[in-house]
């Protein structure tokens, strides 16, 4: 199962966080947001169908989130979880650690910020579109 929904770059992304990433509809970023990826976004968690939302809170299940710029991509794996209640307003954040929260989209990451592609944060920092494609398996 797959679902897309879309962002946005910002001049303020630094990726520089060690331990997470984060897609936000929030609009602006401080500089010291240094695990936000992507601002504007036209999904929160809930808003993806209720088979992947409930795929997710398995153990089991293996998340692939891709990322997409114009020129550059990246994917990153991790893990569902039954405590993950998926339903924050405005974020998602993929955590290398086991912590959850609302805000946690998966967890046991195998990439956080500063590990993303340099070409995909070169192509956000200048305000490129990014497509977020989500598969659970």
């Amino acid at each position: 199962m797959e679902y897309i929904f879309h962002a946005k770059g910002h001049p303020n992304v630094t990726s520089t966080h060690k331990s997470t990433f984060e897609v936000t509809m929030d609009k602006e970023i401080g500089i010291t947001a240094d695990c936000i990826i992507g601002v504007s976004s036209n999904t929160k968690l809930d808003d993806f169908p209720p088979e992947i939302l409930n795929a997710i809170k398995n153990e089991s299940t293996i998340i692939e989130v891709h990322l997409e710029t114009e020129n550059a991509n990246d994917k990153i794996v991790g893990y569902g979880h039954p405590e993950l209640t998926l339903d924050h307003p405005t974020d998602m954040v993929c955590r290398k650690s086991e912590y959850k929260c609302s805000r946690t989209l998966m967890i046991k990451s195998d990439k956080a910020a500063i590990d993303l592609k340099r070409e995909l944060i070169e192509e956000l920092k200048v305000g490129k579109d990014l497509t977020v494609k989500i598969i659970v398996k």
